[in-house]
């Protein structure tokens, strides 16, 4: 891995991911990660893929869209300091979008299911905190769902109705 300890410490701090891990932890925890960096539009991973691997965006923007067979929608965008692909990686589901750079490259941090699980063993504190990041990315995931379907119920139900 080419991001320093120093700058994967500074990377979390920033970004509030696994912001308990000590400077050593974090230096430890950069044998388990690789960097992948891409070009513009690349893909990421693809629907009904099962999730190996997820990922920290560590620069760029990551854009999600979900396709019929015949036309691609745009379902959202995560950026910098986002945690991505972890449904697919802890429940083993195939992903139901697809995930691409944005219009610039993108660099990704990703742990593989085969390292996690030597994390898990090697140093369970690291682990935890890993996965305490994908509960908190998957609850403001749930938060947004679910502002996004108040606000749809409102509009078909309520005041937005005409």
């Amino acid at each position: 891995m080419n991001i320093t300890a120093n700058e994967l410490f500074e990377f979390f701090q920033a970004n509030l991911i696994c912001e308990s891990l000590t400077l050593n932890e974090v230096d430890a925890m950069r044998n388990y990660l690789q960097e992948k960096e891409l070009k513009p539009n690349e893909v990421i991973v693809d629907m009904g893929e099962v999730g190996t691997s997820m990922y920290f965006i560590y620069k760029g923007k990551v854009a999600f869209t979900s396709s019929n067979g015949q036309t691609e929608s745009m379902i959202g965008k995560q950026e910098t300091g986002s945690l991505i692909g972890e449904m697919s990686f802890f429940d083993g589901e195939p992903r139901q979008l697809r995930m691409t750079a944005g219009k610039n490259p993108v660099k990704l941090i990703e742990i593989t299911r085969a390292m996690y699980d030597r994390l898990k063993v090697e140093y369970p504190y690291i682990a935890v905190n890993l996965l305490e990041n994908a509960i908190v990315s998957l609850d403001h995931l749930v938060r947004a769902i679910s502002r996004d379907l108040s606000h749809i119920g409102n509009y078909m139900h309520g005041t937005g109705k005409r």
